[in-house]
């Protein structure tokens, strides 16, 4: 079948990202169904929040402000064109923490309106939802497990302006249970890797900690609980022993991961279940965000897919967690389903995708959950 004309006139976008503690920038060109990032330039901030053990929403922001034009131009720069050579500027409109969502809003509406291209405001969880769009070209529908630091969803991906929500966290995402339990076993942050590495020599099976909500049906997840069990565990130990010693936390960190990673697969096999109902002709599940790089979770996930039958796909790592090529890309697929935004575009702290069922209430540190 041959493509609408909109589909395969080439078109080339900057995206720009800062919704947490990323500020980026990326140029990405679409030829037909297919995408070439051209740039990709991120800017993080983990040795600002480094002493906070959490990332601080004004000092955040602030960062956002000083380097978000830098890393416009760098992206520009490495891709070799300038904003003549660019068909329209696509940005992150929330949800996310309000004052670095407002920065990148605010520099993408100067830049479009100096240039007179087309603006496109992109929800953050789309950007992540369809990258696998761009790295694999999946075709319509596929399951998608976003998982990091501020949110966890399983979401059928219908079309790049259409999500159906199967399940989600109540309470805390992965990623930041992940990043609680590293402070509070003095851990350095970003919690994830650490916690990771601590458990490769540590024993899963040493503590037996909750998986919540496995005895309800559905798909949603709760994480809270399990930080809290992990803390009361950890107490003993210190009273028992006068401290922590160091088999004692690899055995924590390997046994709150092994909960993650069971808590997370036994949702999703009732996730394909529902999403196979649908009878979709090439099923596959894709995982996104930054916990989706944890090889246990991976590992799990893929076992279970063999098991079903569906194919398991993840974009490369610095496609997993937060930057602009995302963002770029979702830009180019809804402004190929003709939708652009004007001045009075709003940053907005939350924005579900799922605008068809209502929302999911609580934040996290990393961000609003939508």
């Amino acid at each position: 079948m041959q493509q609408p004309a909109e589909q395969t006139r080439p078109i080339t976008l900057l995206g720009i990202e800062s919704s947490c503690d990323d500020t980026a920038a990326a140029i990405v060109r679409a030829n037909g169904s297919r995408g070439e990032i051209l740039s990709n330039v991120v800017s993080g901030q983990t040795d600002l929040h480094a002493a906070f053990g959490g990332v601080v929403p004004e000092i955040a922001a602030r960062a956002h402000a000083e380097k978000i034009d830098l890393m416009v131009e760098a992206a520009l720069a490495e891709a070799g064109v300038s904003l003549g050579d660019l068909d329209g500027i696509a940005v992150t409109a929330g949800p996310g923490l309000i004052g670095g969502v407002l920065s990148g809003v605010m520099c993408a509406k100067g830049l479009a309106m100096g240039s007179g291209l087309p603006l496109i405001g992109v929800n953050h969880l789309a950007g992540h939802a369809l990258t696998p769009r761009l790295t694999d070209g999946l075709a319509f529908p596929y399951l998608m497990l976003l998982v990091s630091g501020g949110h966890c969803q399983f979401l059928v991906v219908e079309s790049a302006d259409r999500f159906h929500r199967l399940g989600s966290t109540i309470d805390d995402a992965p990623g930041e249970a992940f990043d609680k339990t590293a402070k509070l076993l003095a851990l350095p942050q970003p919690g994830g890797p650490n916690v990771e590495r601590e458990a490769e020599s540590g024993n899963p099976k040493a503590f037996a900690l909750p998986r919540p909500l496995l005895d309800r049906p559905g798909c949603d997840m709760s994480f809270s609980g399990l930080k809290t069990a992990l803390l009361r565990a950890r107490d003993g130990l210190i009273e028992r022993d006068g401290g922590l010693r160091r088999g004692d936390r690899a055995d924590l960190c390997a046994s709150f991961q092994a909960a993650v990673a069971d808590v997370l697969t036994a949702k999703g096999r009732r996730a394909i279940a529902a999403y196979l109902e649908r009878e979709p002709a090439e099923p596959v599940l894709a995982v996104a965000g930054g916990v989706a790089a944890n090889a246990t979770i991976r590992h799990q996930l893929q076992t279970l897919c063999a098991e079903t039958g569906l194919r398991f796909t993840a974009p490369p790592l610095a496609l997993c967690t937060d930057n602009a090529a995302m963002i770029a890309w979702a830009g180019i697929e809804i402004a190929r389903l003709g939708h652009v935004d004007g001045m009075d575009l709003a940053a907005r702290p939350r924005w579900p995708l799922d605008t068809r069922q209502t929302g999911i209430l609580g934040s996290g540190k990393k961000g609003a959950k939508a």
